[in-house]
């Protein structure tokens, strides 16, 4: 895969996000359909989350495994607008840093004992956009759970 395929795929995953989510407001932010779920404004922080998690799986320190932790910084966002920030940030910080690196830098093999196992790091980095699609999908229930209607994302 291309850096200018890769880029355009993150592009598209964060539009088709954007979209999808669009009739939800911030008086939906708090929306769980069960405890112990997380909420309309906790998907949209998971999936930033995870943006700068594969980020810094394979350019910086490596793949943090503490989900705990992870969980108690993304169930401490209780606004949607604070989560769409935060995602705005992460992906901009992912095309940023995508776009500095090389054909050969991102072609490159992740370490072995790596998460994800010897994988090019493209093939590693285009796993944000399927994370995504699946949260994208979960906001889509969420959404009709209110009542509203989800715009279509590819539109």
């Amino acid at each position: 895969m291309s850096k200018e395929v890769l880029l355009n795929q993150l592009k598209a995953s964060k539009v088709y996000l954007d979209r999808a989510t669009n009739v939800l407001t911030e008086e939906d932010s708090a929306l769980c359909p069960t405890d112990g779920m997380m909420t309309a404004a906790q998907q949209i922080a998971h999936a930033a989350h995870t943006v700068e998690w594969f980020l810094e799986g394979v350019f910086g320190e490596g793949f943090d495994l503490d989900f705990e932790e992870s969980t108690k910084i993304i169930f401490g966002v209780t606004s949607l607008t604070e989560a769409r920030g935060w995602c705005t940030r992460a992906y901009a910080h992912a095309l940023e840093t995508i776009e500095g690196k090389s054909e050969e830098e991102l072609n490159a093999l992740t370490p072995e004992d790596s998460i994800m196992g010897a994988t090019p790091i493209h093939v590693v980095l285009s796993g944000i956009v399927e994370h995504t699609a699946h949260h994208r999908g979960a906001l889509s229930v969420y959404t009709r759970l209110l009542g509203k209607v989800p715009a279509m994302p590819y539109m």
